[in-house]
C-alpha cells in the first residue's frame, strides 16, 4: 500500500506510486479457519476479517438480545444463469460466508446447551444441482472449525429449533431492518408472525438497532479493509488520468478505472470489483448525480466528474474527483472548484464526535449560501460507509469508529459545469482522519498529475 501522508502535499506522487505496480495486500487469504484457503468455493470466505471477530460479533448479538430469540437470513437463492448473488449484509457481517444461499443463523439464549445458543443452518446438499454450481461439504468437524460455529445444521431443522426456542423464551426480536410499507416484509418478521400464529402469547420486539449500531462502529480490521479499498481506488483514478483527454470519451476512462481494480485484487461478496456503478460524466452529464451510461464524449474545455469506489473483502471505498478534460481548469472552473473545496474543508472540520450529519451538512451549506450558490447544491453532504456504500445509519450523533463520506458539489447544467469532491472520513476520538487524503484533490495537484 502507498505510504499514507497526513497532508495533501505529495498526494499526486503517492497515487502514481500506487498505480504503477500491484498493491501488496497485507491480508492473508484463507483466514476462514487456521489460515488456509477454504476448499469449498460455495463456502468461500473473504478472509481478511479474523474468524474470531465474526464470533465476537455473534456473541455480542446474543448478549444484547437479552433473552429474546433472533434469526438472521442470508437471503433467497438466485439463479446463477441470470445474474450474481450476494449474501444479506447483516448475515455476511456476522459470518463472513459468501456462498451459501438460504442459510440462517439462529440466536437462542435460552438453550441449555451453550453450543446451540448460536446455530448456523445451511441448505441441504443436492448433488444434482451442486455439480453445476460448486462443491459443498457435508456437515462435520472440518466445516464447524472452518466457519467458527459450535453447531452447524441443515435448514430442515430450523422450524423445530426456532419453535422450541420461542416456546422457552416467549419473546422474539427482529434484527433485520424493516422495509417501507410498500416493500417486502423482512424475513425474520415474516417468520416470527408464523410462529405467533401457532404459539399464543409469544411477543415480537424491534431490536433492529443492535446490528445497525454494531455495524456503524468499524473495528481496526474493518478500517484496514476500507483503507485498502481506497488505495485500489487511488490506483484506478490515476489510471483514469492517463486516459482522459479531449476526444477520449467517457467509456475508456471508466474502463481504465475498473480494469485497474481487477488487476489490484478488488473483490466483494458477489464477485464484483466496484462498490457501485462507476460514474464518469463529462460536461453537462457531470451534473447528473446517478449518471450510469458513461458513453458520452469528452470535449475540450469540459470538466469530468468521476465518482467511483473499489471494494475489498466486501468493504467499500467511495471517492469523487473532478478533472478538467484538457488538464487545465479555466478561470470560472477554478473559482467554483475552490468554492467546493472550501465547503468540503468546512464539513470535514465539523465531522467530530458528538456532531450530527446535519451539522456536517450545514457547514457546507453555509459556505455556498454566502456565495449565493446554495441552489446549486442538490444533495446531502454524505452517508455512512462500510459493507455497503450507503451503510447502515445508527441514528445517533457521530462516534469514534464511524466512517462517513463528505461530498459537497455544485451543479450548473446550462453552463456544463458539475463539480463534486468526496473523501472518506473516519471519526476519531480527537476529531477525524481523512482516509483518502493521498488522492490528488487541489487544483495544483490535479493539473500536475494530469500533466505527468
Amino acid at each position: 500500500m502507498a505510504k499514507k501522508t497526513k497532508s495533501a502535499s505529495g498526494s499526486a506522487s503517492a497515487a502514481s506510486a500506487v498505480a504503477s505496480k500491484p498493491l501488496p495486500s497485507p491480508f492473508a487469504v484463507g483466514g476462514a479457519g487456521k489460515g488456509e484457503a477454504a476448499d469449498d468455493p460455495a463456502m468461500a470466505m473473504l478472509t481478511s476479517i479474523p474468524q474470531a471477530e465474526y464470533a465476537a460479533r455473534r456473541a455480542e448479538v446474543l448478549k444484547q438480545l437479552n433473552g429474546a430469540i433472533g434469526v438472521i437470513f442470508s437471503g433467497e437463492g438466485a439463479d446463477p444463469r441470470h445474474g450474481t448473488w450476494a449474501p444479506d449484509p447483516f448475515f455476511y457481517y456476522l459470518t463472513g460466508i459468501t456462498g451459501e444461499q438460504q442459510a440462517a443463523v439462529l440466536f437462542d439464549p435460552s438453550h441449555e446447551d451453550p453450543t446451540k445458543r448460536i446455530v448456523l443452518f445451511l441448505r441441504p446438499l443436492n448433488p444434482e444441482s451442486d455439480r453445476w454450481d460448486a462443491f459443498r461439504d457435508g456437515i462435520g468437524k472440518s466445516i464447524r472449525e472452518r466457519l467458527g460455529f459450535g453447531t452447524v445444521m441443515r435448514t430442515g431443522h430450523l422450524p423445530d429449533m426456532l419453535t422450541g426456542a420461542a416456546r422457552r423464551a416467549r419473546k422474539m426480536a427482529c434484527l433485520h431492518p424493516f422495509g417501507n410499507y410498500n416493500a417486502p416484509v423482512s424475513g425474520d418478521l415474516l417468520t416470527f408472525r408464523k410462529v405467533q400464529e401457532r404459539i399464543p402469547g409469544v411477543s415480537i420486539d424491534d431490536r433492529t438497532e443492535i446490528l445497525r449500531q454494531m455495524r456503524s462502529r468499524k473495528s481496526p480490521a474493518e478500517i484496514a479493509m476500507v483503507r485498502h479499498a481506497i488505495e485500489i481506488t487511488a490506483a484506478g483514478l490515476e489510471a483514469a488520468l492517463r486516459v482522459l483527454q479531449p476526444g477520449s470519451g467517457e467509456a475508456p476512462v471508466a474502463g481504465a478505472i475498473e480494469n485497474t481494480y481487477r488487476q489490484h485484487g478488488a473483490h466483494g461478496p458477489s464477485g464484483g470489483v466496484t462498490a457501485y456503478n462507476t460514474i464518469a460524466g463529462s460536461g453537462a452529464r457531470g451534473t447528473l448525480l446517478h449518471y450510469r451510461a458513461n458513453d458520452g464524449p469528452t470535449d475540450d474545455g469540459d470538466l469530468m466528474v468521476i465518482d467511483t469506489g473499489a471494494q475489498f473483502a466486501g468493504y467499500a471505498a467511495d471517492i469523487t474527483r473532478t478533472y478538467p478534460v484538457n488538464g487545465v481548469f479555466s478561470s470560472e472552473q477554478r473559482d467554483l472548484y475552490e468554492l467546493v473545496l472550501t465547503a468540503q474543508a468546512a464539513s470535514i472540520k465539523a465531522a467530530r464526535p458528538g456532531a450530527t450529519m446535519t451539522d456536517v451538512n450545514n457547514a457546507s451549506r453555509e459556505v455556498f449560501d454566502k456565495r449565493g450558490m446554495l441552489d446549486h447544491f442538490w444533495h446531502g453532504i454524505g452517508h455512512h460507509l462500510g459493507l455497503q456504500v450507503h451503510d447502515t445509519d445508527p441514528g445517533t450523533p457521530l462516534q469514534p469508529g464511524h466512517l462517513i463520506t463528505i461530498e459537497p458539489g455544485l451543479y450548473i447544467p446550462e453552463r456544463k459545469i458539475g463539480i463534486r469532491i468526496e473523501d472518506d472520513i473516519l471519526i476519531t476520538r480527537g476529531g477525524n482522519e481523512n482516509l483518502s487524503v493521498q488522492i490528488p484533490k487541489t487544483i495544483k495537484e490535479i493539473e500536475a498529475a494530469m500533466k505527468g
